[in-house]
């Protein structure tokens, strides 16, 4: 079915050097600037003004997965003791500090310090702590509330003293002072790297959508590990016009999309493309997930202190809010995205966002009629996947669309 299979980006060489120039620039000596290890979910807006190097796991986590050498990684960490049952990011990460001559590129460089936000996962907090403790270096957990409905006032005003307590910390700890006028810049260019990737989601509302969901997934790495620099900027402008001129000539990311799809969840990394092209054999593509678009927040602007427009961002991500709010948006992205079907990935590693699936599932297909198939996997432990039993899942989900077809 070779065929079949979804065209290549030009710009995929571009992202390629960008991400290598990414992970080689932060071993190279540093010249007194701090690094920190951060979680994906951490205002990296106000690290970056104030000239820390921020290095993201869970970005090397899923690179690790993707190369399929996470297993051996979990592994070392099992033999530390740390349950299978982790989250196979943290035992990843764990692992390359325990046996870096394991690792790709021989693991990350050890931080001077560590700050973990609490905004999307519960496991950093432990994770971090470990760290800490093995490299004897500081830790600052910024602690977001869980927004069941409105973000309210008094939570807002809780955030903001919870980032002014960071940049103490920060201070404190590196000697650094925050420039605002430096941290007005760096918001300005995370703001137009959201903007023109929102863009580019978008553009896969057209028939046949440019991008399928294993582009969506590789290309979200600058957004993540280089949100606020020039160079995340000039990448995306650069995929953007790759995506229109796909979008113009009316070029489709596989041969003849039939049926279009949403996905939900973290990418399952160690089968990043084999697993989509289970889906390109019935001439289906992903047109759109929730996944990538939770990098997809502005900070607003407008406000009268900048840190209530940082503290709103983070603050209201996907993943800290409620199964009515996550099953809203869905519901808006199969309308607007014209969604035949949906796939959730009920991921073993990630509790957050696979708990309340089955509801949230059942909640989209009576308000949609749209229907949904569960996959059970672990986005970087290639243990927990069983081929064939997932084959016959999604022929038979793809047989449930044919018929609705």
């Amino acid at each position: 079915m070779a065929e079949k299979r979804y065209k290549k980006l030009k710009t995929a060489a571009e992202l390629q050097r960008l991400m290598q120039w990414h992970y080689t620039r932060i071993r190279l000596p540093r010249l007194g600037r701090p690094l920190a290890w951060v979680t994906s979910g951490a205002p990296v807006e106000i690290l970056r003004a104030m000239g820390v190097i921020a290095v993201y796991p869970e970005n090397y986590g899923a690179l690790c997965g993707a190369r399929r050498e996470a297993v051996s990684l979990c592994e070392a960490a099992e033999a530390q003791g740390y349950s299978p049952d982790l989250c196979s990011y943290a035992r990843t990460s764990l692992g390359s500090v325990f046996q870096s001559e394991r690792a790709p590129m021989g693991g990350l460089p050890q931080p001077d310090l560590l700050i973990a936000c609490n905004n999307i996962c519960g496991t950093v907090i432990k994770w971090y702590e470990a760290v800490a403790a093995h490299y004897e270096v500081p830790l600052f957990i910024l602690d977001t509330p869980f927004i069941h409905g409105a973000f309210e006032p008094h939570a807002l005003a809780y955030v903001v003293a919870q980032l002014e307590a960071m940049i103490r910390f920060v201070e404190r700890t590196t000697g650094r002072r925050l420039s605002m006028k430096r941290l007005e810049r760096t918001v300005r260019l995370a703001n137009e790297t959201v903007q023109l990737w929102s863009e580019i989601r978008a553009l896969c509302k057209a028939r046949p959508s440019p991008l399928n969901a294993p582009d969506l997934f590789v290309n979200m790495a600058p957004i993540v590990v280089l949100r606020g620099t020039e160079g995340a900027v000039r990448f995306y402008r650069h995929l953007k016009a790759e995506v229109e001129m796909r979008v113009k000539n009316g070029i489709g990311a596989i041969p003849k999309e039939k049926y279009r799809l949403l996905w939900d969840n973290i990418a399952i990394w160690h089968h990043l493309y084999r697993f989509y092209n289970y889906f390109v054999d019935y001439d289906a593509c992903f047109v759109v997930d929730t996944y990538t678009g939770g990098w997809s927040q502005e900070i607003p602007e407008g406000q009268s202190e900048l840190m209530e427009g940082i503290a709103t961002a983070y603050a209201t991500v996907f993943l800290n809010q409620s199964l009515e709010y996550r099953s809203h948006l869905m519901e808006r992205l199969i309308r607007e995205y014209d969604v035949d079907g949906f796939v959730m990935h009920c991921n073993r590693s990630c509790k957050p966002y696979s708990l309340g699936q089955y509801a949230i599932r059942r909640r989209i297909t009576e308000g949609t009629g749209v229907p949904g198939l569960i996959i059970e996997s672990d986005m970087c432990d290639a243990r927990a996947f069983a081929a064939e039993a997932v084959k016959t899942r999604i022929q038979a989900f793809m047989e449930t669309l044919a018929e609705r077809k």
